[in-house]
C-alpha cells in the first residue's frame, strides 16, 4: 500500500531561507502578486536578506522562469500563478456537502515514459485524489471543482460507493494521525517564533503543509483535525504581510 503523505527532511516540513523562498513567499502571498524592487527591498531586510543579494536572487529567478520583469516590478511566472492559485485553494478550499459518494480516477492508458506518468501522477495528487492501488485512485466527492475534461484522454471517471466503510478507507488512504502531528507542530513552532525569519519559515512550511491535506468530509475527521485551525493561522499571517506592505506602500506615496 502507497501511502499518500509527503516526507520532509524536518518533521514539520521546515526549510531552511534562502532569499529566492523569501520572495517567493512574498509575492505568492500578495494579490496581484507584483511588487516593484523598492518594495522588495525593505520588505526582505526583515529576513536578513540584504539588497545585492535579492537582486542577485531576482536576476535568478527571472532567468530561470520564476519572474518576469517588467520595469522595476517583478511578478509570477505563469507556472508560480499556478502554484499560487493552489495554494489559494488549499486556504480557502472550497467544498460541498457529501453524499456518500466517492470520485474514483481509472488509469486506462498504456505506453507512457516516467516522465509522463510522474506527471500525472503530480496532477492526481494535485486534485486531492489518493491512490488506492496501480493507477486506481479516488476520494470523497465532497470539493466543489469538477475535474479536468482531459483527463478522459488517458483514464476512465466515475462515480463509486466502495463497500469498506468510508472512515477507514480514508483512514487507509490519508493515515490521519501524520499529518495532524505535522499541523500541530507547525502551529506550536508559529506561536513560538519570535523572529521574522522564524515566524515566516514556519509558516511557509504551513502552507506546504495545507497543500497536502485531503480536505476530506468533517465525518471522516477525527474530532480534533487541526486543518482549519493552521488555515485560520496561516490566513491571519498573510493578512500581517498584506497590511506591511500596505503601510509601506503608504510611506512612500
Amino acid at each position: 500500500m502507497r501511502m499518500n503523505v509527503s516526507a520532509e527532511p524536518d518533521p514539520a516540513g521546515l526549510r531552511p531561507l534562502s532569499a529566492r523562498s523569501v520572495v517567493l513567499s512574498l509575492l505568492l502571498g500578495v494579490h496581484p502578486p507584483q511588487l516593484p524592487v523598492r518594495d522588495l527591498v525593505r520588505l526582505v531586510e526583515p529576513f536578513g536578506v540584504g539588497g545585492s543579494t535579492l537582486r542577485a536572487a531576482l536576476s535568478r529567478m527571472v532567468s530561470a522562469g520564476d519572474l518576469r520583469r517588467s520595469d522595476a516590478v517583478y511578478r509570477l511566472s505563469d507556472r508560480l500563478l499556478a502554484r499560487q492559485r493552489r495554494q489559494d485553494d488549499a486556504v480557502r478550499p472550497r467544498t460541498r456537502a457529501w453524499d456518500g459518494d466517492w470520485e474514483m480516477v481509472v488509469i486506462t492508458a498504456t505506453g507512457r515514459g516516467p516522465a509522463e506518468r510522474a506527471d500525472l501522477r503530480a496532477r492526481l495528487t494535485a486534485l486531492r485524489l489518493a491512490e488506492l492501488r496501480e493507477g486506481v485512485w479516488l476520494r470523497p466527492a465532497n470539493l466543489d471543482r469538477p475535474l479536468p475534461a482531459d483527463l478522459r484522454q488517458v483514464a476512465l471517471t466515475c462515480t463509486a460507493r466502495p463497500d469498506e466503510p468510508p472512515r477507514e478507507l480514508a483512514d487507509r488512504l490519508w493515515p490521519p494521525a501524520g499529518w495532524a502531528a505535522t499541523a500541530r507542530s507547525l502551529l506550536a513552532r508559529a506561536a513560538a517564533a519570535d523572529h521574522p525569519a522564524d515566524r515566516l519559515t514556519a509558516y511557509a512550511a504551513a502552507v506546504r503543509h495545507l497543500l497536502t491535506d485531503p480536505v476530506l468530509p468533517s465525518v471522516l475527521l477525527p474530532p480534533d483535525w487541526p486543518g482549519e485551525a493552521l488555515r485560520a493561522a496561516y490566513a491571519d499571517y498573510r493578512r500581517e504581510l498584506s497590511t506591511a506592505l500596505d503601510a509601506s506602500d503608504g510611506e512612500h506615496r
